[in-house]
């Protein structure tokens, strides 16, 4: 099966990443990306099924990921550093709603061996800069775990200003965490955007 985008997603560029969406060819790349960060991503991320590690899995998942990136209701995200083929970390925007909200809420995650390079702080900055001009949103919400001191850091470092605290928020690796709720809001939103 052939997806052709309706909306446009380009390839961005930030010192020696590169930041794509996802593609059909992509399977191989994302999968590894998963089963090798697996056990440190665990802590972090809802519970996964084995089915999520599989090749079997990730075709399924690959053909809903791709029709909501063409209708512009999702991207998915892979980061690559120049002159490597494998991806060290992964940004998706999801829940992207117009009028009169103009916002969309964004997770990410990083390789083990990609921690402390400054990447998810470059790349989000990227996307957020991209999905901002592009979709014409007011807001990109994110949250993250207080213990998650890194996650802190890369959002503090993209801009994201805390808004509040959610109890029992999300359900993170089979238990009920409460997270820092935070936003990037659009300084130069205007009406012509998104109406």
């Amino acid at each position: 099966m052939t997806f052709n985008n309706i909306t446009p997603f380009p390839s961005l560029f930030a010192e020696n990443l590169i930041i794509r969406g996802i593609e059909q060819g992509d399977l191989d790349v994302v999968l590894h990306y998963f089963q090798k960060n697996r056990a440190y991503l665990t802590p972090w991320e809802p519970l996964k099924t084995e089915n999520f590690f599989s090749r079997e899995g990730w075709e399924k998942r690959l053909i809903p990921l791709l029709e909501l990136q063409r209708h512009g209701l999702s991207y998915y995200f892979l980061i690559f550093e120049q002159g490597s083929e494998d991806v060290v970390g992964v940004i998706s925007y999801n829940n992207i709603l117009q009028y009169p909200f103009h916002s969309s809420q964004v997770g990410y995650s990083l390789a083990q061996n990609a921690q402390g390079r400054g990447i998810m702080r470059r790349a989000l900055k990227k996307t957020n800069a991209w999905i901002f001009e592009h979709l014409k949103l007011h807001r990109i919400m994110a949250s993250y775990m207080p213990r998650n001191k890194r996650s802190a850091g890369v959002l503090k470092a993209a801009g994201f200003k805390t808004e509040g605290k959610a109890k029992d928020y999300l359900l993170i690796n089979g238990r009920w965490e409460d997270h820092i709720l935070t936003s990037l809001i659009n300084d130069v939103w205007s009406d012509e955007c998104g109406v």
